[in-house]
């Protein structure tokens, strides 16, 4: 399960790294090309959900690279499956419709919860 847990876990914390990055350093004009919903949030809460994003990330890596804290693995994976949740709600409620990333990073956070809880 341990080399599972990598091949599931790496990439999506790759994924929230970069993604919460950009969130949190890139201004509303160049976030709206691949994000049309930050215009109906307010930008503090976008940079609020990047900081959320990057620690979610670093908490997918570091306690299983240790070892010294478990636990912050699996709820970092659920709290990105909840995250995913209200991605859903927020596309659907507004005039983007895409949620085929959102379900495929529901997914992935879900298997990441599974395993991390497995291992």
């Amino acid at each position: 399960m341990n080399i599972a847990y990598w091949i599931v876990a790496a990439p999506l914390a790759l994924f929230y790294a970069y993604a919460g990055a950009m969130k949190v350093l890139r201004s509303r004009d160049r976030l709206r090309p691949m994000m049309a919903w930050v215009d109906r949030v307010p930008l503090p809460a976008v940079r609020a959900l990047g900081t959320v994003e990057a620690v979610g990330a670093t908490g997918l890596l570091l306690p299983p690279l240790t070892g010294v804290a478990p636990a912050p693995a699996p709820a970092a994976a659920i709290g990105f499956v909840l995250l995913q949740l209200g991605a859903v709600a927020v596309h659907l409620t507004g005039e983007d419709r895409r949620i085929t990333l959102n379900a495929g990073l529901f997914a992935a956070a879900a298997v990441t919860a599974w395993l991390a809880t497995a291992t």
